[in-house]
C-alpha cells in the first residue's frame, strides 16, 4: 500500500525559499514545508493545508515539480510529490503539525537563498540544493519523476 506526501518550494520576493526544521529520525533537518496527503484529500490540497499549518502561509499551486517514489524494505512504498507554491497571504511564522499534539517536530523555519542551500549540512532531500533555483525560474515544470531505493 502506497503512502503518499507533499513538499513545497514556496519562493519569496528575493528568491529565496522556504524551509522549515524538523527533529526528523534522530537528527535535526531543514526541508521544504509539508506532510502526509489525509484521507479524502489531492495532493494539491494537502500542500496547500500542510505550508499553512506549518509556515501561517497561504499558497496558490503553480504546478508539479517533481514526484519522488520509494519502494524500500525499510521503509515501505512511498511516494512525495513537490510542487512550486506562490504565497498569496497570511503571516510567516513557525506552526505545528496538528495531528501530532505534544510530540511537535518543527522547530525551525527561514528563507534560504541558493548559496545558504548550497551550504547547509542538513539539508533534506539534497537536490534542493540545485535543482529548487532552476525549478523556479523554469518556463514550465519538468515533472522529474524519481525513484529512491
Amino acid at each position: 500500500m502506497w503512502t503518499g506526501g507533499v513538499r513545497v518550494v514556496v519562493p519569496d520576493e528575493n528568491g529565496r525559499i522556504l524551509l522549515v526544521r524538523q527533529r526528523h529520525e534522530g537528527r535535526e533537518l531543514w526541508m521544504l514545508p509539508g506532510g502526509a496527503i489525509e484521507e479524502g484529500e489531492t495532493s494539491q490540497d494537502a500542500a496547500i493545508r500542510e505550508v499553512l499549518e506549518e509556515t501561517g502561509l497561504i499558497i496558490h499551486i503553480v504546478r508539479l515539480l517533481w514526484h519522488v517514489e520509494e519502494a524500500s524494505a525499510e521503509r515501505g512504498q512511498r511516494f512525495v510529490n513537490f510542487f512550486l507554491g506562490r504565497a498569496i497571504g497570511g503571516k510567516t511564522e513557525l506552526g505545528e503539525d496538528p495531528e501530532l499534539g505534544d510530540a511537535q517536530v518543527l522547530d525551525g523555519i527561514g528563507f534560504f537563498s541558493r548559496e545558504e542551500a548550497l551550504n547547509c549540512e542538513h539539508l533534506y532531500p539534497d537536490f534542493l540544493r540545485e535543482e529548487a533555483w532552476d525549478e523556479m525560474t523554469a518556463e514550465s515544470g519538468a515533472s522529474i519523476y524519481r525513484i529512491r531505493k
